[in-house]
Protein backbone atom coordinates (compact mmCIF):
# COMPACT_ATOMS: atom_id res chain seq x y z
CA UNK A 1 0.00 0.00 0.00
CA UNK A 2 1.29 3.64 -1.02
CA UNK A 3 2.65 5.55 2.22
CA UNK A 4 0.43 8.47 1.03
CA UNK A 5 -1.72 9.72 4.35
CA UNK A 6 -3.91 12.47 4.28
CA UNK A 7 -6.15 13.74 7.18
CA UNK A 8 -8.86 16.13 7.04
CA UNK A 9 -9.22 17.72 10.93
CA UNK A 10 -12.12 19.41 11.39
CA UNK A 11 -13.07 21.58 14.79
CA UNK A 12 -16.75 20.28 16.20
CA UNK A 13 -17.90 23.95 17.15
CA UNK A 14 -20.06 24.80 14.22
CA UNK A 15 -21.57 23.12 11.11
CA UNK A 16 -19.40 22.08 8.26
CA UNK A 17 -19.66 24.51 5.25
CA UNK A 18 -18.51 24.28 1.40
CA UNK A 19 -14.77 25.73 2.14
CA UNK A 20 -14.37 22.01 4.79
CA UNK A 21 -16.20 20.40 1.94
CA UNK A 22 -13.37 21.18 -0.22
CA UNK A 23 -10.56 20.62 2.09
CA UNK A 24 -12.25 17.03 2.88
CA UNK A 25 -12.45 16.00 -0.72
CA UNK A 26 -9.06 17.75 -2.37
CA UNK A 27 -7.67 15.15 1.17
CA UNK A 28 -9.38 12.27 0.07
CA UNK A 29 -9.50 12.17 -3.63
CA UNK A 30 -5.68 12.58 -3.15
CA UNK A 31 -5.50 9.47 -0.66
CA UNK A 32 -7.59 7.25 -3.37
CA UNK A 33 -5.90 8.16 -6.45
CA UNK A 34 -2.68 7.23 -4.82
CA UNK A 35 -3.86 4.39 -3.00
CA UNK A 36 -3.06 5.61 0.35
CA UNK A 37 -4.74 6.36 3.32
CA UNK A 38 -7.16 9.05 4.13
CA UNK A 39 -7.72 9.71 8.11
CA UNK A 40 -10.50 11.35 10.09
CA UNK A 41 -9.46 13.75 13.14
CA UNK A 42 -11.21 15.65 15.43
CA UNK A 43 -9.78 18.52 17.04
CA UNK A 44 -11.67 18.97 19.98
CA UNK A 45 -9.38 20.58 22.57
CA UNK A 46 -11.13 23.77 23.07
CA UNK A 47 -13.72 22.00 25.32
CA UNK A 48 -15.58 25.42 25.54
CA UNK A 49 -16.75 25.39 21.90
CA UNK A 50 -16.68 21.66 20.80
CA UNK A 51 -20.38 19.96 20.68
CA UNK A 52 -21.07 16.42 20.58
CA UNK A 53 -23.63 17.39 18.03
CA UNK A 54 -21.49 19.11 15.54
CA UNK A 55 -19.03 16.30 15.55
CA UNK A 56 -22.02 13.82 14.67
CA UNK A 57 -23.20 16.51 12.39
CA UNK A 58 -19.92 16.05 10.68
CA UNK A 59 -19.48 12.56 10.43
CA UNK A 60 -23.04 12.65 9.12
CA UNK A 61 -22.25 15.46 6.49
CA UNK A 62 -18.93 13.49 5.10
CA UNK A 63 -20.54 10.27 4.61
CA UNK A 64 -23.25 11.93 2.76
CA UNK A 65 -20.28 13.62 0.30
CA UNK A 66 -18.86 10.00 0.05
CA UNK A 67 -16.24 9.94 2.04
CA UNK A 68 -14.71 6.93 3.74
CA UNK A 69 -12.31 7.04 6.39
CA UNK A 70 -10.44 4.65 8.86
CA UNK A 71 -11.44 4.02 12.25
CA UNK A 72 -11.25 4.65 15.56
CA UNK A 73 -11.83 8.03 14.67
CA UNK A 74 -8.77 10.27 16.83
CA UNK A 75 -9.98 12.63 19.10
CA UNK A 76 -7.94 15.55 20.74
CA UNK A 77 -9.65 15.75 23.46
CA UNK A 78 -8.28 11.90 24.41
CA UNK A 79 -4.82 13.11 23.78
CA UNK A 80 -3.73 15.30 26.74
CA UNK A 81 -0.54 13.01 27.90
CA UNK A 82 0.88 13.20 24.05
CA UNK A 83 0.94 16.93 24.26
CA UNK A 84 2.39 17.13 27.58
CA UNK A 85 4.91 14.45 27.02
CA UNK A 86 5.95 16.90 24.15
CA UNK A 87 5.95 20.17 25.81
CA UNK A 88 8.29 18.02 28.56
CA UNK A 89 10.49 17.64 25.77
CA UNK A 90 10.69 21.41 25.15
CA UNK A 91 10.41 22.47 28.70
CA UNK A 92 13.44 20.22 29.33
CA UNK A 93 15.80 21.77 26.72
CA UNK A 94 14.78 25.57 28.08
CA UNK A 95 12.76 26.30 25.46
CA UNK A 96 9.69 26.98 27.28
CA UNK A 97 8.41 29.91 29.64
CA UNK A 98 5.44 30.90 31.49
CA UNK A 99 3.09 33.78 30.22
CA UNK A 100 0.28 35.07 32.36
CA UNK A 101 -0.47 37.93 30.30
CA UNK A 102 -3.92 38.95 28.68
CA UNK A 103 -5.02 39.47 25.51
CA UNK A 104 -5.50 43.08 27.12
CA UNK A 105 -2.70 42.74 28.57
CA UNK A 106 -0.39 42.46 25.29
CA UNK A 107 -2.43 45.14 23.48
CA UNK A 108 -1.55 47.34 26.22
CA UNK A 109 2.45 46.48 25.91
CA UNK A 110 2.27 46.62 22.66
CA UNK A 111 0.59 50.43 22.57
CA UNK A 112 3.40 51.93 25.40
CA UNK A 113 6.51 52.70 24.56
CA UNK A 114 8.96 50.08 26.38
CA UNK A 115 11.22 47.82 26.20
CA UNK A 116 10.77 44.36 24.45
CA UNK A 117 12.49 41.17 25.32
CA UNK A 118 16.09 40.35 23.51
CA UNK A 119 15.67 38.74 20.32
CA UNK A 120 11.84 39.71 19.35
CA UNK A 121 10.77 43.13 17.63
CA UNK A 122 6.82 43.42 17.52
CA UNK A 123 6.87 43.51 13.53
CA UNK A 124 3.19 42.73 11.05
CA UNK A 125 1.28 40.18 12.03
CA UNK A 126 1.95 36.45 11.81
CA UNK A 127 0.35 32.64 12.06
CA UNK A 128 -1.51 34.08 15.57
CA UNK A 129 -2.27 37.67 14.80
CA UNK A 130 0.50 40.23 16.33
CA UNK A 131 3.38 39.22 17.72
CA UNK A 132 3.82 38.67 21.65
CA UNK A 133 6.35 41.70 22.94
CA UNK A 134 7.83 38.67 25.49
CA UNK A 135 7.12 40.64 28.39
CA UNK A 136 6.85 37.80 30.76
CA UNK A 137 10.27 36.38 29.78
CA UNK A 138 11.04 39.53 30.86
CA UNK A 139 9.59 39.64 33.82
CA UNK A 140 8.11 35.82 34.72
CA UNK A 141 5.01 35.52 36.39
CA UNK A 142 4.38 34.28 39.83
CA UNK A 143 5.15 30.31 40.73
CA UNK A 144 1.19 30.26 41.40
CA UNK A 145 -0.46 32.49 38.91
CA UNK A 146 -1.99 30.52 36.06
CA UNK A 147 -0.33 31.05 32.95
CA UNK A 148 0.12 29.82 28.91
CA UNK A 149 2.96 28.24 28.30
CA UNK A 150 5.30 30.37 25.26
CA UNK A 151 7.94 29.14 22.93
CA UNK A 152 10.96 31.24 23.12
CA UNK A 153 11.78 31.41 19.65
CA UNK A 154 15.18 32.94 19.75
CA UNK A 155 16.62 29.95 22.27
CA UNK A 156 14.61 27.64 19.87
CA UNK A 157 16.74 28.78 16.64
CA UNK A 158 19.73 28.92 19.02
CA UNK A 159 18.97 25.03 19.57
CA UNK A 160 18.27 23.69 16.28
CA UNK A 161 22.16 25.29 15.15
CA UNK A 162 21.44 28.98 14.82
CA UNK A 163 20.23 31.34 11.97
CA UNK A 164 21.85 28.77 8.98
CA UNK A 165 20.71 26.29 10.19
CA UNK A 166 17.16 26.88 10.54
CA UNK A 167 17.40 28.22 7.11
CA UNK A 168 18.25 25.00 5.80
CA UNK A 169 14.86 23.54 7.20
CA UNK A 170 12.46 23.31 4.41
CA UNK A 171 8.70 23.37 3.43
CA UNK A 172 7.49 21.06 1.18
CA UNK A 173 4.33 23.10 -0.53
CA UNK A 174 2.75 21.30 -3.53
CA UNK A 175 -0.29 23.85 -3.35
CA UNK A 176 0.22 27.55 -3.82
CA UNK A 177 0.94 30.28 -1.59
CA UNK A 178 -0.52 33.71 -1.20
CA UNK A 179 2.14 34.81 -3.17
CA UNK A 180 2.21 32.43 -5.68
CA UNK A 181 4.71 30.31 -3.34
CA UNK A 182 5.29 26.10 -3.89
CA UNK A 183 8.15 24.38 -2.60
CA UNK A 184 10.43 23.18 -1.88
CA UNK A 185 10.68 26.84 0.50
CA UNK A 186 13.55 27.92 2.56
CA UNK A 187 12.63 28.71 6.73
CA UNK A 188 13.50 32.03 7.14
CA UNK A 189 14.73 32.66 10.95
CA UNK A 190 13.74 36.27 10.82
CA UNK A 191 10.15 36.12 9.94
CA UNK A 192 10.06 33.37 12.47
CA UNK A 193 11.12 35.65 15.34
CA UNK A 194 9.62 38.82 14.11
CA UNK A 195 6.36 37.71 12.38
CA UNK A 196 6.08 34.47 14.58
CA UNK A 197 7.72 35.22 17.91
CA UNK A 198 7.06 33.31 21.26
CA UNK A 199 4.21 31.52 20.23
CA UNK A 200 1.87 30.07 22.75
CA UNK A 201 2.61 26.56 23.11
CA UNK A 202 0.45 25.52 25.75
CA UNK A 203 -3.12 27.64 26.81
CA UNK A 204 -4.04 28.18 30.48
CA UNK A 205 -7.18 26.67 29.80
CA UNK A 206 -6.62 23.83 27.73
CA UNK A 207 -2.91 22.79 28.13
CA UNK A 208 -1.93 23.00 24.76
CA UNK A 209 -2.43 24.81 21.10
CA UNK A 210 -3.44 24.59 18.22
CA UNK A 211 0.15 24.71 16.77
CA UNK A 212 1.72 21.94 19.35
CA UNK A 213 -1.25 19.63 18.87
CA UNK A 214 -1.51 19.32 14.95
CA UNK A 215 2.46 18.77 14.81
CA UNK A 216 2.06 16.03 17.88
CA UNK A 217 -0.82 14.04 16.28
CA UNK A 218 0.23 14.61 12.65
CA UNK A 219 3.19 12.63 13.60
CA UNK A 220 1.52 10.16 15.46
CA UNK A 221 -0.84 9.09 12.92
CA UNK A 222 1.85 9.06 10.02
CA UNK A 223 0.47 11.27 8.14
CA UNK A 224 2.11 12.27 4.95
CA UNK A 225 0.25 15.26 3.19
CA UNK A 226 -1.65 17.87 4.65
CA UNK A 227 -4.37 19.39 2.50
CA UNK A 228 -6.09 22.84 4.05
CA UNK A 229 -6.90 26.42 3.44
CA UNK A 230 -4.66 29.07 2.03
CA UNK A 231 -5.44 31.11 5.25
CA UNK A 232 -3.22 28.58 7.36
CA UNK A 233 0.03 28.65 5.03
CA UNK A 234 1.92 31.15 7.03
CA UNK A 235 1.24 28.36 10.03
CA UNK A 236 3.98 25.89 8.01
CA UNK A 237 7.27 27.28 8.91
CA UNK A 238 6.22 27.77 12.68
CA UNK A 239 4.91 24.57 12.79
CA UNK A 240 8.05 22.86 10.84
CA UNK A 241 10.07 24.37 13.60
CA UNK A 242 8.38 22.84 16.05
CA UNK A 243 8.60 19.27 14.00
CA UNK A 244 12.39 19.81 14.02
CA UNK A 245 12.64 20.76 17.83
CA UNK A 246 10.95 17.66 18.77
CA UNK A 247 12.61 14.96 16.14
CA UNK A 248 9.53 14.10 14.26
CA UNK A 249 8.66 14.26 10.43
CA UNK A 250 7.69 16.81 8.55
CA UNK A 251 4.37 16.04 5.85
CA UNK A 252 3.81 17.96 2.68
CA UNK A 253 1.66 20.65 2.53
CA UNK A 254 -0.45 21.71 -0.18
CA UNK A 255 -2.39 25.18 0.76
CA UNK A 256 -5.42 25.22 -1.39
CA UNK A 257 -7.72 28.26 -2.68
CA UNK A 258 -10.60 29.95 -0.04
CA UNK A 259 -13.52 29.40 -0.90
CA UNK A 260 -15.46 32.82 -0.68
CA UNK A 261 -18.93 33.93 -0.95
CA UNK A 262 -20.42 36.24 -3.65
CA UNK A 263 -19.03 39.38 -2.34
CA UNK A 264 -15.54 37.79 -1.89
CA UNK A 265 -15.45 37.02 1.60
CA UNK A 266 -14.28 33.94 2.72
CA UNK A 267 -16.64 31.25 4.25
CA UNK A 268 -17.43 31.14 7.91
CA UNK A 269 -19.12 28.62 9.61
CA UNK A 270 -21.96 31.15 10.04
CA UNK A 271 -22.53 31.70 6.54
CA UNK A 272 -25.69 29.04 6.66
CA UNK A 273 -26.10 29.41 2.53
CA UNK A 274 -23.07 27.94 1.86
CA UNK A 275 -23.34 25.09 5.04
CA UNK A 276 -23.67 21.67 3.60
CA UNK A 277 -26.69 20.83 5.84
CA UNK A 278 -28.89 24.02 4.59
CA UNK A 279 -27.65 22.26 0.81
CA UNK A 280 -28.50 19.19 1.83
CA UNK A 281 -32.19 20.22 2.75
CA UNK A 282 -32.66 22.44 -0.24
CA UNK A 283 -31.93 19.13 -2.49
CA UNK A 284 -28.53 19.79 -3.70
CA UNK A 285 -27.01 16.29 -4.05
CA UNK A 286 -23.22 15.53 -3.50
CA UNK A 287 -22.41 15.55 -7.36
CA UNK A 288 -23.44 19.24 -7.59
CA UNK A 289 -21.26 19.90 -4.29
CA UNK A 290 -18.15 18.23 -5.84
CA UNK A 291 -19.19 20.24 -9.35
CA UNK A 292 -19.86 23.49 -7.57
CA UNK A 293 -16.13 23.32 -6.38
CA UNK A 294 -14.58 22.73 -9.28
CA UNK A 295 -13.61 19.38 -8.35
CA UNK A 296 -14.25 16.38 -11.19
CA UNK A 297 -16.78 13.51 -10.41
CA UNK A 298 -15.87 10.93 -7.67
CA UNK A 299 -13.80 7.95 -8.99
CA UNK A 300 -15.93 4.72 -9.03
CA UNK A 301 -15.17 2.46 -6.06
Amino acid sequence: MSPHVERFAPSPNGHLHLGHAFSALLAHDAARAAGGRFLLRIEDIDRTRARPEYEAAILEDLAWLGLTWERPVLRQSERGAAYAAALATLDARGLLYPCACTRKDIAAALDAPQETAPGLAPGPEGPDGTPYPGTCRLTPPGPDTPHALRLDMAAAIETLGGAEAVRALTVMELGVGPGGETGPLALDPDWLTTRCGDVVLARKDIGTSYHLSVVVDDAAQGVTHVTRGQDLFAAAPLQRLIQALLGLPAPVYRHHRLIRDASGRRLAKRDRDAGLRELRAAGVAPAEIRARLGLPPAAAG
